[in-house]
C-alpha cells in the first residue's frame, strides 16, 4: 500500500512580524554593544538592516557597519552532490582575504533569520574565530587578549528542537522568538507578497478563533 508523506506545518511570517520581533529584541542586544554586524546571506540581510535602525545610539557616530558572509546548507549549488545538501555547510562568500584584520578587536554580532539545526551558525562562529586567532598569533602575546574579538549571535527565530552543532556556552545568544519545529515561510522568499500576507493573516485569525473557543 502506498504511503503518503504529511505536509509539514507552515508558519508564514510577514515583514511586520520580523520588524516587531527585532524591535522587541534590540534593547537586550544593545547591552552587548556590537560595533559590527555580520549578516549570513541571504536570510540574515533584512534582519541585520532592520536591527541596525534600532541599535542607533547617540554615543556612536554613524551607523554600525554591516558585513556579509554567504553560507549554504540546503541550497543546491553547482558541483554539490545530493548527499551534501542539508549535511554540509558550503561557504559562498566571506569577509575577504583579510577577514582577521577586519574582525580584530571588534564586538561582532552574527545575524541570521533562523536557528534550525545550528550547523550554519556553528560554522560561522568557528571559522570567524579561526580567522581572528590567525591574526592574533601575529601580535605580541601581551597584546592578544585586548585585541580578541567578542562574538554574539542574533536570530529572528530559534526552533525548539535538538541541535546538530553547538555554540560556545559563554557567547551571548539572542532570539526574537522561540518556536516549534515548523516550516518557516519568510516574506523575502515569497513571489506573491499579497497572497503571502493574506495567508499569514488567515492563519493568525484561525488561531485567535481557536483561543477564544478554548476560553469560552
Amino acid at each position: 500500500m502506498a504511503t503518503t508523506t504529511q505536509e509539514p506545518e507552515h508558519l508564514r511570517v510577514t515583514y511586520n512580524d520580523v520588524h516587531n520581533l527585532i524591535r522587541d529584541s534590540a534593547k537586550k542586544i544593545a547591552e552587548f554593544k556590537p560595533d559590527m554586524l555580520i549578516a549570513i546571506g541571504g536570510g540574515g540581510f533584512f534582519p541585520a538592516r532592520v536591527l541596525r535602525t534600532f541599535l542607533k545610539s547617540p554615543e556612536r557616530k554613524g551607523n554600525i557597519p554591516i558585513h556579509a558572509i554567504g553560507l549554504s546548507l540546503y541550497e543546491s549549488l553547482p558541483g554539490m552532490t545530493a548527499e551534501q545538501i542539508g549535511a554540509e555547510v558550503i561557504r559562498t562568500q566571506w569577509l575577504g582575504p583579510e577577514s582577521g584584520k577586519i574582525l580584530l578587536g571588534r564586538r561582532a554580532l552574527i545575524v541570521d533569520e533562523v536557528d534550525d539545526s545550528r550547523k550554519t551558525l556553528h560554522y560561522a562562529v568557528t571559522e570567524l574565530k579561526k580567522d581572528v586567532e590567525r591574526e592574533l598569533a601575529l601580535l605580541p602575546e601581551a597584546e592578544r587578549e585586548a585585541k580578541r574579538t567578542q562574538f554574539a549571535v542574533f536570530v529572528v527565530h530559534n526552533k525548539l528542537k535538538p541541535k546538530l552543532a553547538e555554540l560556545p556556552a559563554d557567547m551571548p545568544y539572542y532570539a526574537g522568538d522561540e518556536i516549534e519545529d515548523v516550516w518557516l515561510d519568510y516574506p523575502w522568499e515569497a513571489q506573491d507578497i499579497e497572497e503571502h500576507d493574506r495567508l499569514a493573516e488567515e492563519a493568525k485569525a484561525k488561531k485567535r478563533a481557536e483561543a477564544a473557543q478554548q476560553q469560552a
